[in-house]
């Protein structure tokens, strides 16, 4: 006997079997046991999430031999003709092929007559979009007054293309695409039936690829087995589908916060000899950033991450706008790279990009532990300090400070002494220091920021404290309304001064005004920007 592709061996033959897709089974089902079944329905969304799948189960609902029911019996006749494609009563048609208005009048001339043994004729027309105006129109026609032996399915991947006039006759069901973890469950199961052994990580992999589609994911399921010949092993998986490791790319991003440029490239040389598809590294770039952006707001997220201490030893060593900021980068480059006729060239100037616009502070404070250790280096906490800290889990108390002390100790001043990066340098920036009893700093963090705070950061600036005063030190927080009063206020409120300035000097100035009246010109606010001072 012939081999038959995985898409089609498993393909769900009632709605029991699809996988995701409940907001539409259920809505059928209902319809179904109620006897409340529309004329026309239009199935949308993006290929392999189940459109003509969940059509043709929804045919044998309709002409199953038991009755019009939800649960198709699947051994009569004529599930078995609709499963194996050769039921008379159900006219399937391809738009795209047959999107003559022609060839549409040609078809619904034969709307009228009855079923050949079915109790419903029914039109499965697939990539409807497809339709000329003209065919349309002609269609429309018979949407309009459907006879009652006939329904209409509908499948598109691009519903803004129709016409409302036949959006407005159909029920429609946006189709989801599936989460990984849905695909990755449903494809361990068919592995186990079909006695192909896999691991976990390899499985990952080919459900991740898939991008929400069942039907890509069987597809690459199937080139996967044949690929590896027996066992499924990640590392078979990602020469196939060319797609680096995750240490790799986080070598990559480690290299960019040390400001390695020669690291850098000689790390892209390493990976060129793997040849990877350059698209699908930017696009796991762009994946472990947005991780990484999580675990600064949430450090307690991904708790069963294989990575999770790399990242969290990236999350402390980059501040959250250098983050969003190389992640903007990768998403374009991801974009314009097919412009660029050598891939490897196009990826290497995306990662020369983030070294260029990185702040030149990050570049002056940026530091990361060996890129072999794995862990993230965590500060040892102290012992006597721990009685007096308040527990992370609490709330901080609110307080209103008018204006931010200044003793003996200037925390502005003290923060550039201090070396603080990421999660626990922002946490400093926004908290004013209150007062300093003894070998207890008790500060303000701006309740806006107060999301920084955890037992983490904490501990973190103790510890640097301890290091500057050579003395066990320990911090308390409170929170409130430290906008204007925190280094981070006073630097804002600075730069606007300075914008403010600038802003002045550009529209008093002569030569400027001159401009404006001889063209009829305006200066816009936007365009002006005063020089930026170090951050303190």
């Amino acid at each position: 006997m012939s081999y038959q592709v995985l898409a089609r061996k498993w393909r769900p033959r009632n709605f029991s079997e699809l996988v995701g897709q409940e907001h539409v089974t259920q809505a059928l089902s209902n319809a179904l046991n109620n006897d409340r079944v529309h004329q026309a329905y239009l199935f949308a969304g993006t290929r392999g999430v189940g459109k003509t799948t969940i059509a043709r189960i929804l045919v044998k609902c309709l002409n199953c031999e038991t009755g019009v029911t939800a649960e198709p019996c699947g051994v009569c006749q004529t599930c078995r003709e609709v499963d194996e494609g050769r039921y008379m009563d159900l006219i399937e048609v391809d738009a795209a092929s047959r999107a003559k208005v022609d060839e549409t009048r040609e078809l619904m001339e034969n709307v009228q007559y009855a079923p050949v043994r079915g109790r419903y004729k029914v039109y499965l027309i697939d990539e409807v979009h497809m339709f000329s105006g003209h065919s349309f129109n002609a269609l429309l026609k018979t949407l309009e007054e459907p006879p009652p032996h006939v329904k209409f399915l509908l499948a598109t991947t691009e519903p803004k293309k129709l016409p409302v006039t036949v959006l407005s006759r159909c029920l429609q069901f946006q189709l989801r695409r599936l989460p990984a973890s849905q695909i990755t469950a449903h494809l361990c199961h068919i592995l186990d039936a079909e006695k192909v052994p896999a691991e976990a990580a390899a499985v990952d992999l080919v459900a991740e690829a898939a991008d929400g589609s069942m039907r890509d994911a069987l597809s690459l399921m199937d080139q996967a087995i044949a690929y590896a010949g027996g066992a499924l092993a990640e590392g078979q998986i990602r020469a196939m589908l060319g797609i680096v490791g995750r240490k790799q790319i986080h070598t990559l991003i480690e290299r960019i916060v040390a400001a390695d440029g020669a690291g850098l490239l000689a790390t892209v040389e390493e990976l060129a000899a793997e040849a990877p598809d350059f698209s699908e590294v930017l696009s796991s770039m762009s994946s472990e950033l947005q991780r990484i952006a999580v675990l600064q707001l949430i450090p307690e997220a991904y708790p069963e991450e294989g990575q999770r201490e790399a990242l969290l030893a990236l999350a402390t060593a980059m501040a959250p706008e250098d983050v969003q900021l190389y992640y903007q980068i990768a998403l374009t480059g991801q974009r314009d790279l097919p412009l660029m006729g050598e891939p490897r060239r196009g990826f290497e100037m995306v990662l020369l990009r983030m070294l260029a616009f990185r702040p030149e502070e990050s570049v002056a404070k940026a530091s990361l532990p060996a890129a072999s250790n794995a862990s993230m280096q965590r500060p040892a906490p102290m012992a006597e300090s721990r009685e007096t800290t308040p527990p992370p889990s609490e709330q901080p108390v609110e307080a209103n400070i008018p204006e931010a002390p200044r003793g003996e100790t200037d925390w502005q001043d003290m923060l550039e002494q201090l070396t603080l990066k990421g999660i626990v340098r922002e946490l400093a920036r926004n908290s004013v220091l209150l007062r300093q009893e003894d070998s207890v700093f008790h500060f303000c963090v701006d309740r806006a920021h107060a999301q920084l705070l955890n037992d983490r950061s904490q501990q973190a600036l103790e510890a640097a404290l301890s290091a500057h005063f050579k003395q066990a030190m320990k911090v308390c927080f409170e929170s409130g309304d430290a906008a204007n009063t925190s280094p981070a206020g006073r630097s804002r409120q600075v730069a606007e001064s300075r914008q403010a300035t600038a802003e002045q000097a550009i529209r008093t100035d002569p030569k400027v005004q001159a401009l404006c009246e001889a063209f009829d010109a305006e200066v816009t606010d936007q365009s002006i920007r005063a020089p930026e001072l170090p951050e303190s």
